[in-house]
């Protein structure tokens, strides 16, 4: 079973070089969904502007690996190459396979992509065909599973038991996986979070059948990352800015660790977090949170072993929210990132 792994080290000192030097693998994955523009603002990226990400890719020294790699290293705590990234895209849109398939080929650089099988099987409107998705298997892009019908896992039908739904989740979950694995020959056994939810018992029924979980909360991924939960760069509409988008790309992980609450689901539109930031090449002082761009409050309840509580007098909108923490990397234009997501079911 794959599981979170997390360094516990209590000291003093704030900044550890040499035991960072020994465990400093991290890496980035991206995420898109169309490159179009005539599809959804929210989910797409013109083909123009993916183009300047993969050019500042190329030509700035990162190094495009497949997300298999960037996994496997970091759960095996291997050494990764310096600014790595995966591409990744979710559910099966025909601009994947008509522009973005070709695009990255040209570039030589990996992809992945997360599919619900629902649509594909029923030859939905703009998706891809399992010819196309056979074409690309055959020319090394992972194919990986995003349940069948792209569901909010955590809605519940009515008077659904938690032991039901927990089942449903399952079924779809091991269906889809089965689908991939007829039309493709592949079986990763990763799963992309449909609109990014999860919550512990979700998280608990994947372990139970070896899998890896992928978010869409930011940030970078690396040794001690939450493996049931890792987070991903969603790069669209207003984020699909390579200005902005150029600074995520360069990011490193924290090693930190969520103390609670440990469910994402939340009652209120404000929440408290409590993190500890265990020893790593970043200083405390310098750590900075945030939510919608501004800053929220943060208490070091222990500085001593580098435990954080932050809040928030704002109350925040929408069904998704994180708050995002960072700290510049010593020596290097590059920063820390880590985010916390919400999510509030009404």
């Amino acid at each position: 079973m794959r599981s979170v792994y997390f360094l516990l080290i209590f000291t003093t000192q704030i900044s550890f070089a040499a035991n960072e030097s020994r465990i400093d693998s991290h890496g980035v994955i991206l995420l898109y969904h169309h490159v179009a523009i005539d599809s959804p603002p929210s989910t797409s990226i013109s083909p123009e502007a993916f183009r300047g990400h993969l050019d500042y890719l190329r030509d700035n020294d990162f190094n495009v690996i497949p997300l298999n790699q960037l996994i496997e290293g970091l759960e095996n705590k291997e050494n990764l190459p310096d600014k790595a990234v995966a591409i990744t895209f979710d559910d099966g849109y025909i601009s994947i396979y008509q522009t973005a398939f070709p695009m990255l080929q040209s570039y030589g650089f990996p992809f992945t992509l997360f599919l619900s099988t629902g649509p594909i099987d029923r030859q939905q409107n703009n998706y891809m065909s399992w010819e196309q998705i056979r074409e690309m298997s055959d020319a090394g892009v992972i194919i990986a599973n995003h349940m069948v019908e792209h569901p909010y896992m955590l809605e519940r039908e009515a008077n659904e038991s938690d032991t039901d739904w927990i089942a449903r989740q399952e079924s779809e979950l091991l269906s889809a996986e089965q689908r991939i694995l007829d039309e493709t020959g592949q079986s990763h056994r990763y799963l992309a979070y449909p609109y990014g939810e999860f919550d512990p018992k979700i998280k608990d029924m994947l372990a139970e059948h070896n899998f890896v979980g992928l978010a869409q909360n930011s940030g970078a991924v690396g040794v001690y990352s939450d493996f049931l939960a890792l987070p991903r760069f969603p790069l669209a509409s207003i984020y699909a800015n390579l200005d902005t988008a150029r600074q995520k790309m360069d990011t490193k992980a924290f090693n930190v660790e969520l103390l609670e609450p440990t469910s994402p689901v939340t009652a209120v539109r404000n929440p408290s977090v409590t993190l500890q930031f265990n020893p790593g090449n970043y200083s405390l002082s310098q750590i900075g949170c945030f939510a919608n761009s501004k800053p929220l409050a943060m208490e070091w309840t222990n500085r001593e072993n580098g435990i954080l509580t932050i809040t928030a007098s704002e109350e925040y909108r929408g069904r998704r929210w994180r708050y995002i923490c960072t700290a510049p990397v010593p020596n290097e234009r590059r920063f820390y990132w880590y985010s916390v997501q919400w999510i509030k079911l009404d």
